[in-house]
């Protein structure tokens, strides 16, 4: 069944756009909720009235990618994650992780127009990402992950210190009290 789009609908299209659906599609999900509207001759002359206004907000679209690519292409990704001694992430940096990261810096991005390389991030190191913008638009970002250190090693790696450490000096003291001892015979 042909269809005018009457809104933007993911993974289909956006307003104005005529496109082919099926007969179940169309009746079921979007005549229903006003997404679309039967093709014939007086939606078709509908929408010719409002061409300039849907072309307007596509370039507003572009123009808004445009800018959007420029922010996210200057902004340096650096995501601090625990890490073990070979450099292997405790748990793994998804898109959702870096989706959380552009909110805290003011950009909604959603979580699934940000492509990362095998899915997720599991080594420390610079990784280059792809965040899908509007039609055709892809901004290439960098990330940066780098390693931090788990609560649970420092008291461990102070406590070997310090055993080390004792253990270091007690031979010394041992030898000074020897010492001690024969200068008083």
């Amino acid at each position: 069944m042909k269809v005018i789009l009457n809104d933007d609908v993911k993974h289909l299209g956006e307003m104005g756009d005529e496109k082919n659906v099926a007969n179940g599609y169309a009746r079921n999900y979007l005549f229903p909720r006003g997404l679309a509207v039967p093709y014939n001759a007086e939606s078709v002359a509908y929408f010719e009235g409002k061409k300039a206004e849907i072309e307007e907000r596509k370039a507003k679209k572009r123009a808004d990618s445009a800018s959007l690519k420029e922010k996210l292409e200057a902004l340096e990704v650096e995501l601090t994650m625990p890490a073990g001694s070979n450099g292997k992430l405790y748990g793994a940096v998804t898109n959702l992780t870096l989706a959380e990261f552009y909110a805290k810096n003011g950009l909604e991005i959603e979580r699934k127009k940000i492509e990362i390389p095998g899915l997720t991030i599991k080594q420390v190191g610079k990784y280059a990402v792809k965040v899908h913008l509007y039609e055709a638009s892809v901004a290439e970002v960098k990330v940066n992950v780098l390693a931090q250190e788990t609560e649970e090693k420092k008291p461990a790696e102070k406590a070997k210190k310090e055993n080390k450490n004792a253990k270091a000096e007690a031979p010394k003291e041992e030898v000074k009290e020897a010492a001690e001892e024969a200068k008083a015979e």
